[in-house]
């Protein structure tokens, strides 16, 4: 266990209620006994030396933007994977549900060790797993798809222990505004190296005429990562930013820190909302290049198995929208959170239910119109993109420093358990079943309602659901 720098504790600290009658300008569902809410005009005694922490944010930055390009290198190769193979649809979607299990499974392990230990250390074990399992992976032949399938199950170990211990080192270098555009700068990484994964992976596989040269360039990239954290991260004290450097350390048991997460509200509602936007990221991310290819194919404007067109297009396209829709969502938050208590939530909700008939548009125009669908693809994407920098900003601002690396692990176990660990093979799943006596099913759009409405109904239903159900949430976390 690491030493403890502080004996500053939260339970030493008068609590403030906070309402819709108050006039203080605290966020949404901020917890009451934060230090820095409560002394917003004391002066400041860093504990990492500015220049130290901006140097940290870009070393952070450029791991996350790694995890998502390896993550979705795999879908920007998919066609070639399953041609290697041999392998249907249902079985190629295991591959990312594997993944994503593993990764749902360490996360409360990681959670809970992120906490407790140094974070420096949780990092860098779990980002060398990564990169020895990434590069094994690329060196499978025809008859091991079940070595491949293990292998990213292991990959998910490193993004375990990054995404849940790094967020919080953020959060404990800066406060405030800054945070804010430092923790939409570091979940922008997200969408754009999602959309780098699709083209660094189709690239590298068309360069060399090998998709197995797809899987490797993340890992030579991820050894100048893993170096440039052990130089140069720090492990600042939990609270620092809250506390002017000083830091917090409390006493609790995992068993503590579970019940004091189920009840804070705001923290509850706000991890459904990502529950429902991981079930429909995950499954679009997945499957939307070989769903474009199909369009492609259906309307005679292509017969090339494995083009690659498609996969450079959607991933410029999530690159873009990831940035736009990052920087846009912290913007709006950044200038209607003190004009409006429960700006976050709303901006979040109405990102997701937007989204929905854009996407659904993307469904019906596929079979006539290529271009068109990459137009609502964009809005839909843009929408969504609103979310996951200020849906990560919540989670710090309303959950106390010493319990952040749990809470961050929790809402990436539930997230992905009820999102996007199924929603990939599910979909490969009714894909298969329409398959059978349908000689249409070379493309999915018109001929294939039946395909889309299982997908998609449950994930306009849960978008309606959390997306009123956080309002109304807000609403009485306030008025209680």
């Amino acid at each position: 266990m690491e030493p403890r720098a502080s004996v500053t504790s939260f339970k030493d600290i008068p609590v403030r209620r906070w309402s819709l009658r108050s006039s203080c300008s605290l966020p949404y569902g901020s917890f009451a006994n934060s230090l820095a809410s409560l002394t917003p005009d004391a002066e400041e005694k860093p504990a990492i030396s500015p220049k130290r922490a901006y140097v940290t944010m870009f070393v952070l930055c450029y791991v996350n933007l790694l995890n998502y390009m390896e993550r979705y290198t795999i879908a920007g190769v998919l066609t070639d994977i399953q041609k290697f193979f041999d392998i249907k649809d249902s079985t190629a979607g295991l591959l990312q549900t594997v993944f994503i299990c593993s990764f749902l499974l360490l996360a409360p392990l990681f959670g809970y060790l992120g906490d407790r230990y140094n974070r420096k250390y949780i990092m860098i074990g779990g980002l060398s797993v990564w990169l020895l399992t990434a590069t094994a992976s690329s060196f499978v032949n025809e008859s091991q798809f079940w070595l491949l399938a293990l292998l990213r199950g292991l990959v998910g170990t490193g993004e375990a222990s990054y995404s849940t211990v790094a967020p919080t080192i953020i959060s404990d270098l800066f406060t405030g505004g800054k945070r804010s555009i430092m923790i939409c700068i570091f979940y922008i990484f997200i969408p754009v190296g999602s959309g780098l994964g699709y083209i660094t992976g189709r690239g590298f596989a068309s360069l060399t005429g090998d998709w197995h040269w797809a899987l490797r360039i993340t890992p030579i990239m991820g050894a100048v990562g893993l170096i440039l954290m052990i130089v140069l991260c720090p492990n600042p004290p939990r609270g620092a930013a809250e506390t002017h450097g000083e830091g917090v350390t409390e006493q609790s048991s995992y068993l503590e820190d579970v019940k004091y997460l189920l009840k804070n509200k705001s923290y509850v509602w706000s991890s459904l909302g990502v529950t429902a936007l991981a079930f429909l990221t995950g499954a679009l991310a997945f499957w939307l290049p070989n769903f474009l290819f199909r369009a492609r194919v259906y309307q005679k404007l292509s017969d090339k198995a494995g083009d690659s067109s498609d996969s450079y297009i959607f991933g410029a396209v999530t690159v873009a929208t990831g940035i736009l829709g990052g920087a846009l969502g912290t913007s709006l938050s950044r200038r209607f959170r003190d004009k409006v208590p429960n700006a976050d939530p709303l901006i979040c909700a109405v990102g997701m239910l937007g989204s929905v008939p854009c996407l659904f548009i993307t469904v019906f125009v596929a079979s006539a119109s290529i271009p068109a669908t990459y137009v609502f693809i964009f809005l839909g994407e843009l929408l969504l993109s609103l979310n996951w920098a200020v849906l990560a900003d919540i989670l710090l601002y309303v959950v106390v420093p010493t319990r952040r690396a749990t809470a961050e692990a929790l809402q990436i176990t539930v997230g992905h358990l009820l999102g996007d660990a199924g929603s990939p093979y599910l979909l490969g799943v009714v894909r298969k079943k329409q398959a059978l006596g349908d000689h249409l099913s070379l493309i999915w759009p018109r001929p294939s309602l039946i395909l889309v409405l299982p997908v998609f109904l449950p994930t306009v239903t849960k978008c309606l659901f959390i997306g009123s159900l956080q309002v109304t949430a807000v609403i009485s976390c306030y008025v209680n």
